[in-house]
């Protein structure tokens, strides 16, 4: 296949996607290299994405207190009071460890890590500007993936500061917890970063152009999140579009286009994502991104032009690590000729907000709009010990089942671990069980995870209750 390219795969960027799709093509024993700015290893994922929202909100978790409080009372905290300095600590020493971890599994397949900025020359070739004392350099490859990722959308009537008025990157870069906090956008990123800091006892106000937030979610799951939400002190502002936004030296004033004004230490401007892909020289290449500097693919990731592939947030939705991995791993697998299947179906969703939601399959409003039978099993936490030992008596488990196959069609949780938890259900899906499994099967105990069991069980009395009254002829002669 190499036709004197110097590499069989070349990838521009080292986030989820671009890790994965250079080890998937080292394991077929291709001759790979990473394009990457050393102070960008591992992506926006590990840089300003994920992992330091994900770290920030388990150090919040910690520190404040809040999940034992309701064991040993409202005002119980680890730390009284918290600084910006206790997060970053620790998301100084995971970043760290995890950049470790990348290098290590570069070096140890064999790929050259090329530090710099990749632009395409012509469809095989790549011009890398070096940085520091690192010379330009040019690279060609048969194969090339594009794995750039994201950077914040800035609305350019929005002045941003990087004091006041800030992106979800820059938030990370606040010297102190502020009093009160104005987030635009009801998204993944906003919802999570507003639940972190309404936990640490900011005053939160989300702003929210459309009537609902995560609108892809269980419409229940959502409903026990902004109760819990509101509970923390947030308030919501659905419908509203943002205006303007004026910055002082004390703080700011949030104008909506509905006349209304919110005044806030800070703003973070959460407005959706745009593909990094302005400076890669795409029409080099023969490739154009779309208004949001996206590529479009198809279903085996590659663009328009046949051997150049495109994963991760620079594709679009749903934009989240763990689905960016295996489309990496899919792509270098596709390119290279090696079978590779996709459970896409099956791909779980997990938003890390406090606390947790996570699912995997389809809704009650998906099954219903598709006229598909189902009955819906319910647990919740407080009903569960494992639910009173670590003091969450708000979460929830759902699980949607096929009325006449038995088979379970989604699992929609809520709570503590609700993304660790989703993967038993995600498993039984993807081996075609039915609830029969959860019903017969024995799960430790006290453990979160009996609200399989419990939900289990709830659907089983329930189709119980149909096929008794159906044989009754109850049903029949309605």
């Amino acid at each position: 296949m190499n036709q004197g390219y110097d590499f069989d795969l070349a990838v521009i960027g080292s986030g989820p996607g671009g890790q994965k799709a250079a080890i998937m093509a080292a394991k077929l024993g291709k001759r790979v290299c990473v394009i990457e700015r050393t102070q960008m290893i591992g992506g926006v994922c590990l840089q300003t994405g994920t992992i330091p929202s994900k770290t920030m909100r388990e150090a919040v978790v910690y520190l404040t207190g809040l999940q034992m409080r309701e064991l040993y009372g409202a005002s119980y905290r680890v730390k009284s009071d918290i600084a910006i300095t206790d997060l970053t600590s620790r998301l100084q020493h995971v970043v760290g460890r995890e950049i470790e971890v990348i290098r290590s599994q570069l070096m140890r397949n064999h790929i050259e890590l090329i530090a710099g900025t990749g632009r395409f020359v012509d469809p095989h070739t790549l011009a890398v500007q070096g940085e520091g004392s690192t010379g330009d350099r040019t690279v060609t490859a048969d194969i090339i993936v594009v794995a750039t990722g994201t950077t914040p959308a800035r609305p350019p009537h929005i002045e941003f500061d990087g004091v006041r008025v800030l992106d979800s990157d820059q938030i990370l870069t606040l010297e102190r917890v502020p009093d009160s906090l104005v987030v635009v956008g009801a998204g993944v990123i906003g919802v999570e970063y507003a639940s972190i800091f309404a936990a640490l006892g900011t005053r939160v106000t989300l702003v929210e152009k459309r009537p609902q937030i995560l609108d892809f979610c269980d419409p229940e799951i959502v409903e026990s999140l902004k109760f819990h939400l509101r509970d923390l002190g947030m308030s919501f502002r659905f419908g509203e579009e943002v205006a303007s936004v004026a910055s002082s030296g004390r703080g700011t004033i949030t104008t909506l286009a509905s006349g209304k004004r919110i005044a806030a230490e800070v703003v973070m401007y959460s407005a959706g994502r745009q593909g990094n892909t302005a400076a890669l020289g795409l029409d080099q290449a023969g490739l154009t991104a779309d208004q949001r500097g996206r590529l479009r693919v198809d279903g085996d990731y590659r663009t328009t032009v046949p051997h150049i592939y495109a994963v991760g947030d620079v594709i679009g939705f749903p934009a989240l690590a763990a689905t960016s991995m295996d489309q990496g791993r899919l792509a270098a697998a596709h390119a290279f000729g090696e079978p590779a299947n996709e459970l896409h179906h099956l791909q779980p969703i997990g938003i890390y907000t406090i606390p947790e939601i996570s699912y995997c399959g389809r809704t009650e409003l998906q099954l219903t709009d598709e006229a598909v039978p189902f009955e819906v099993g319910i647990s919740r936490y407080r009903e569960l010990a494992r639910g009173q030992i670590v003091g969450d008596s708000y979460g929830m488990l759902k699980l949607i089942v096929h009325t006449e196959t038995r088979e379970i069609l989604g699992v929609h949780v809520f709570g503590t671990a609700a993304t660790e938890l989703v993967h038993i259900g995600q498993a039984i899906m993807g081996c075609g069980g039915t609830v029969d499994y959860l019903v017969d099967t024995v799960l430790n105990y006290p453990t979160l995870s009996e609200a399989y069991k419990v939900a289990a069980l709830d659907v089983a009395n329930k189709l119980r209750a149909v096929e008794r009254l159906t044989v009754e002829g109850v049903i029949g002669a309605c």
